[in-house]
């Protein structure tokens, strides 16, 4: 199993460890009665702040005379008009326009770019993008920076004003920009970017560094202290964090056997980037354009449920004592007050305002289809 360079760290802050996609990884830290565990931890995020190790998830580096032209034909966004400086959202589909991973996409110049992928998917990804390249005959080097870099996010409304008592240019950063920045003698790629629906930071930075730049970046920080303003996070309110949020999830919301077109990010999809002579058709194009042309058969919607009990992932969505689709991820939402849930359901059906009801084999939860998502971070002021 995999270990983060921030191993030491987790152990120190009495984190609980699972294995996740073949790397140690905290779930939560402490527990309820010292000040933490997961609810928490998801508090602390939407209050304050929450520091996350992310370093798991693959750094792919691409660079070379083909490399914009070989980015087209891997994602489903236009990558053509990304200027330096900026990431996008974007899909990796199959021939037949299902979800191979969602990534992040950073250009740092012309012919240079970094590609963030799923852990569980990274492997799958490397050799996918080998596939494309090859296919095409591009020039264009695709190295796995994974295990030589690591990457933290930093979260809460309370992180940029943080940040700006030792650096003016990280908060002028928009939404989904990125800055190179000397740390002393580290280079950092900092991105205004994450995962939870809140506003802060993801960071990148070398692999041998990350104790000193931790030590800096804490400096004035001691998240022992119960009114700590950062605190550490695991992945277990990280899922909760983005499920309030409606940010979908690969093996959830995304995969190889769920068509693009129905997870409830279009905006990640160019059917339109072929067009103007500047773009490549991706992998899939076909597949998606009839799909448009047709329109989906299901769409993904979100529920509220009545009561305390939450809807699991594969539980049976009913409307009007007829299966209409499947949860796909569902929690308690600390925030909210309310379980709730994400699941597809047929076109036609579970339109916002309406009642469902959630079979879970054990029984029946009343729910009512709701827009997401579920929670929005204020502006800050």
């Amino acid at each position: 199993m995999h270990k983060t360079p921030l191993f030491d760290f987790h152990t120190q802050h009495k984190a609980h460890m699972v294995d996740f996609a073949g790397w140690n990884m905290p779930l939560y830290y402490g527990s309820p009665s010292d000040g933490g565990g997961l609810t928490n931890e998801h508090v602390q995020v939407r209050k304050s702040g929450g520091l996350f190790d992310v370093s798991h998830m693959g750094r792919v580096k691409v660079s070379g005379r083909h490399s914009r032209k070989f980015l087209e034909r891997l994602c489903t966004r236009k990558i053509h008009d990304m200027v330096a400086g900026q990431c996008r959202y974007s899909l990796v589909c199959n021939e037949q326009g299902g979800v191979k991973d969602d990534v992040i996409v950073y250009r740092y110049d012309d012919d240079d770019f970094m590609v963030v992928v799923n852990a569980s998917n990274r492997e799958k990804l490397l050799a996918h993008m080998e596939q494309v390249r090859s296919n095409g005959d591009l020039s264009c080097k695709i190295v796995d920076q994974t295990f030589d870099t690591s990457m933290v996010a930093l979260q809460g409304p309370a992180i940029i004003p943080l940040i700006g008592k030792f650096s003016k240019e990280i908060p002028s950063l928009k939404k989904y920009r990125f800055a190179v920045k000397n740390l002393m003698i580290i280079k950092l790629t900092v991105s205004r970017t994450g995962y939870t629906g809140e506003d802060g930071v993801e960071v990148v930075l070398p692999a041998g560094m990350t104790g000193l730049a931790m030590k800096f970046l804490l400096q004035d920080v001691d998240v022992s202290k119960p009114d700590a303003i950062i605190k550490p996070a695991g992945l277990g309110c990280r899922d909760t964090l983005r499920t309030e949020a409606g940010m979908p999830l690969y093996g959830h919301e995304l995969g190889e056997e769920i068509n693009a077109l129905e997870c409830g990010v279009d905006f990640a999809i160019s059917l339109d980037k072929a067009d103007d002579g500047k773009g490549e058709a991706f992998v899939g194009y076909e597949a998606l354009k009839r799909t448009a042309a047709a329109g989906p058969s299901r769409k993904l919607v979100g529920l509220v449920i009545d009561g305390k009990r939450a809807a699991r992932q594969g539980a049976t969505i009913m409307q009007n004592g007829k299966q209409i689709g499947v949860v796909t991820s569902g929690c308690p939402s600390p925030t909210i007050g309310s379980c709730i849930a994400m699941g597809f359901a047929a076109r036609d059906t579970a339109n916002i305002g309406e009642a469902v009801e959630v079979d879970t084999g054990k029984g029946t939860l009343a729910a009512k289809v709701v827009a997401m998502p579920f929670y929005k971070a204020p502006k800050p002021a």
